[in-house]
């Protein structure tokens, strides 16, 4: 027996989620193609020697990011806690980790610990400050973008209110009543109707 409604329409797969596996096995193909002509050119010990290297310096790098990471976090906990104790306001963070980019120079390090000379070498770019700060400029702007291009209801509500500076800080805690509901406000001891599904 059908019905008139007309089947449900399978949502469309976006570019990304076509692309990135086409992408990840032409990555994959082109870092064995140059391992192997490296490996063929300089012999086999250089590339695992290129390879350990690579994983070692890659360990080092997200170490360092790691500790200047939990650094930054451990200062702003610091602090709030000492504005809260003294009874003023916190200040606004300290933007120190947002110049060098720590998240790009961790994706750094990662890239340099993948066995590859593409990924081994998108690791090094990413360790020079001007190409993080470059690339953290983008990202900033991309998400702006977003951002401001989301329809009404989504996550850009919730980003917006979190992004709002109150001067004082200070929240009001309310409920919402409307007066202008189909039988008005209810009284106290009145109970409220049952939920319809």
């Amino acid at each position: 027996m059908t019905t008139g409604a007309p089947p449900p329409l399978a949502p469309k797969r976006s570019r990304a989620r076509t692309f990135l596996p086409l992408g990840v096995a032409a990555w994959l193909v082109l870092e064995i193609w140059l391992l192997t002509v490296v490996a063929g050119a300089a012999g086999g010990l250089t590339v695992f020697a290129l390879l350990v290297g690579g994983a070692v310096l890659g360990a080092a790098v997200m170490k360092r990011a790691g500790r200047r990471a939990f650094r930054n976090l451990t200062s702003t906990f610091q602090q709030a806690q000492a504005a809260a104790q003294s009874g003023e306001m916190p200040r606004t963070p300290e933007r120190t980790g947002t110049e060098d980019r720590n998240g790009f120079l961790m994706l750094g390090g990662l890239f340099l610990m993948i066995p590859g000379l593409v990924s081994d070498a998108a690791g090094l770019l990413l360790l020079i400050p001007p190409v993080r700060s470059f690339l953290g400029r983008y990202a900033d702007r991309a998400a702006e973008r977003r951002i401001s291009a989301a329809p009404p209801g989504s996550l850009q509500d919730a980003f917006q209110q979190a992004r709002i500076h109150r001067p004082d800080g200070k929240v009001v805690q309310g409920e919402v009543i409307r007066e202008d509901a189909a039988g008005g406000p209810r009284s106290a001891d009145e109970r409220r109707p049952p939920l319809t599904p």
